[in-house]
C-alpha cells in the first residue's frame, strides 16, 4: 500500500470517528451545516499536530552559521498555539527564547519554527517549554539556553475553574542561563520586559 493510499485511509477513518462523535452529543451528522464537519475536524487535527512529522533538526535544516559572537541572542514574543492532552483544547501565548552561541548562531527565523515543531502536537506547557529548549541545544550546542513560555488555557477558561485572566508561566535555563545568576536575570528582566 502506498503512503498515499494509506493516508487517504487514515484520513476516512478519522472522519468516521469524528461522525461518531457528533452522534455521541446528540447530533445528527447528516445535517446540512454538519455534513462537511467530519473531514473539517480530521484536516485541522492534522495540521494542528503537524509537529509529531518534523524536528529541530530538520527545520533548522542549514540555517546555522559560524560565528564567534558571545553575547545573548533572543527572540521575544513568538506566538505559539497548541493543544492540552489532557482535555485536547487548544492553548495559546508567546514564547521568549534566548541563546549565548559557542561558535555558532543560527537564522533568526529558525528559532520559531523550532517552537512550532513542539507546540503542534498534543502538549503540557511544562514539557513544550524543555522541548524547546532540547531542540536549540541539540542544533546548536549553545553556551546557554533560556526559554520562557507564557501562554493561556482554554481548559482553565471554559470549563473546569473558569478563570479567564489565568496566565501559566514556564522556564528552562540551560547552561549559563542556569549558571551565571547574572546572565540569568538579565534573560528573565528581558523576557517579561514588555509582556502583557
Amino acid at each position: 500500500m502506498s503512503n498515499t493510499q494509506a493516508n487517504k485511509e487514515a484520513d476516512k477513518e478519522f472522519e468516521e470517528l469524528v461522525r461518531r462523535e457528533l452522534e455521541l452529543l446528540g447530533e445528527d451528522p447528516a445535517r446540512e451545516g454538519l455534513l462537511r464537519t467530519p473531514a473539517r475536524v480530521a484536516r485541522a487535527l492534522k495540521w494542528m499536530t503537524q509537529g509529531y512529522g518534523s524536528s529541530a533538526e530538520e527545520v533548522v535544516g542549514k540555517g546555522i552559521f559560524k560565528e564567534e559572537h558571545d553575547n545573548m541572542i533572543m527572540v521575544r514574543d513568538i506566538e505559539l498555539y497548541s493543544m492540552c492532552e489532557h482535555h485536547m483544547l487548544p492553548f495559546f501565548g508567546k514564547a521568549h527564547v534566548a541563546y549565548i552561541p559557542n561558535g555558532k548562531i543560527v537564522g533568526l527565523s529558525k528559532i520559531p519554527r523550532i517552537v512550532d515543531v513542539y507546540a503542534q502536537r498534543l502538549q503540557v506547557q511544562e514539557r513544550l517549554t524543555e522541548q524547546i529548549a532540547e531542540g536549540l541545544c541539540s542544533v546548536l550546542q549553545p553556551a546557554g539556553v533560556g526559554v520562557v513560555v507564557e501562554a493561556y488555557h482554554l481548559c482553565m477558561m471554559m470549563r473546569g475553574v473558569q478563570k479567564q485572566n489565568s496566565k501559566t508561566i514556564t522556564s528552562s535555563l540551560r547552561g549559563a542561563f542556569r549558571e551565571d545568576p547574572k546572565t540569568r536575570d538579565e534573560f528573565l528582566r528581558l523576557a517579561h520586559n514588555g509582556s502583557n
